[in-house]
């Protein structure tokens, strides 16, 4: 799945907006992308979903703080966006869309009891190695979810029982509010806007319609995905207790650092060690690659720093699935220990490049003879 994109982008605002023009850009994207005039477009669905992503941390001054300053990772865990169905949407943000009136507008003004409602997206974390990143695996996730109650099928009411009429909003799901001469429709909040309340809740879900159950999943990670890609697994979700299509279940996926690439997209970097007379002299050397190794021919001259690279060594395009590079860059490996005959091979160098250097140390005992030692006369 792609990266996430910039939540000043999506809702294409400046970083500096205020909330109003914040709240009016995502008022027009919610109309724009809403699921009713766009029937059977999943993609329209997501930017739906994106925008109202976009709009939960930027319409939040905490969250849109946290956003500035770290972006994306500083949200981690807050479960933003993770599950949020279509009318989580508009119940969460009802307030920017004139509650009820936005339904209408939309053919739902006949209240919301016969709509029917998608389930819950839910989400889970996985952590993989880089190898498993860029070649891609199937692991196995352990999710809680929310599932249909056997007992009540999904109702909520006990054997026997039948809800009944919402007194509140008369069945209809939804109630006006007046404020002076300003009338606003919204959902019920003593039914939901379902237009109806158990009146005998079933003892197995205690009214709820729904049981948490844990189960495994198995998730297929394509390769190239990075820290931070969502895998969406559709209908592995939550089921909807009014007969509407199951919810989504979105993998988030950290990848762990490793100890000897560094990942730049799709192209990783290793630093190569060089001796001194493999820099001047030049080296034929063994490149470690994520599934085997390379070797590198190092010309002579080389100087630290330098950067050599070898094609199609990196990791694939979650996408494309073309693979980016291995880059190999060259530092010079000082030893902190070498023999006398190494130093004296050094200092014959030094002697010939003219070049001055620290002078010989002297053992303790031969430093010892020379202090007792009569001086020269």
């Amino acid at each position: 799945m792609a990266e996430q994109r910039d939540y000043y982008e999506v809702l294409g605002v400046a970083r500096d907006a205020s909330k109003g023009a914040i709240s009016s850009a995502y008022r027009k994207l919610a109309i724009q992308f809403h699921p009713d005039t766009n029937p059977d477009d999943d993609m329209a669905v997501d930017k739906f979903k994106e925008a109202a992503e976009a709009y939960e941390v930027l319409g939040d001054a905490e969250k849109r703080s946290r956003y500035d300053q770290f972006g994306h990772a500083g949200l981690a865990g807050s479960g933003v966006g993770a599950s949020s169905s279509v009318e989580d949407i508009f119940e969460a943000f009802g307030d920017i869309f004139g509650g009820g009136i936005f339904n209408s507008f939309f053919g739902g003004g006949g209240g919301r009891q016969n709509r029917v409602r998608r389930g819950s997206d839910i989400r889970c974390d996985v952590t993989l190695d880089l190898e498993e990143a860029a070649t891609g695996c199937t692991p196995t996730v352990e999710v809680t979810r929310n599932e249909l109650c056997k007992s009540c099928e999904g109702s909520g009411s006990a054997a026997g029982s039948q809800p009944e009429v919402c007194v509140r909003c008369d069945g209809r799901g939804q109630v006006i509010k007046s404020a002076g001469i300003l009338r606003v429709q919204t959902t019920c909040p003593a039914c939901q806007g379902a237009g109806s309340v158990i009146s005998v809740a079933c003892e197995g879900c205690g009214g709820q319609g729904m049981i948490p159950h844990t189960s495994q999943l198995k998730v297929s990670i394509p390769p190239g995905v990075d820290d931070g890609t969502r895998v969406r697994m559709t209908g592995q979700g939550e089921p909807s207790t009014s007969g509407g299509p199951t919810g989504d279940c979105y993998v988030f996926i950290a990848v762990h650092p490793h100890p000897v690439f560094q990942r730049h997209e799709e192209n990783l970097l290793v630093r190569l060690p060089l001796t001194y007379a493999q820099s001047v002299l030049g080296a034929e050397v063994e490149v470690p690659t994520l599934t085997a190794s390379e070797i590198l021919t190092i010309p002579p001259g080389t100087a630290s720093g330098e950067t050599f690279r070898i094609r199609k060594q990196g990791v694939p395009h979650v996408h494309s699935g073309r693979s980016g590079d291995l880059l190999v860059q060259t530092y010079i490996e000082v030893p902190k220990n070498v023999s006398e005959q190494q130093q004296q091979l050094l200092r014959d160098l030094a002697a010939m490049e003219k070049t001055e250097v620290a002078p010989e140390r002297k053992g303790w005992l031969d430093q010892l003879k020379d202090l007792l030692s009569p001086s020269d006369i």
